[in-house]
């Protein structure tokens, strides 16, 4: 079963800043993550996050959320290594 993606405004504009290859690399792990989101090797729980995941793309982190119920994935953030665990991202 596929869910939806649903990506934040904040998300897109990160995207749009990468280089060509990145984006390529992060586009088909979203195909993944809307595929099959709770996969362990794709994915892992945030620890200090109630209910949000990562999934690692090289030196980029995707953090998202997954409303069963809709079969929604929101994108919440993508952000580098550096700057994804710093609180406030």
């Amino acid at each position: 079963m596929s869910h939806t993606l649903w990506i934040s405004k904040q998300a897109e504009k990160t995207i749009k800043s990468l280089d060509q290859s990145t984006i390529r690399r992060i586009h088909a792990r979203l195909k993944e993550l809307a595929q099959s989101p709770f996969d362990s090797r794709i994915s892992s729980q945030v620890e200090m996050g109630e209910g949000e995941r990562k999934s690692r793309v090289g030196d980029w982190r995707i953090f998202f959320e997954v409303n069963e119920p809709t079969s929604t994935i929101h994108i919440i953030a993508i952000r580098p290594r550096g700057k994804a665990y710093q609180k406030g991202r």
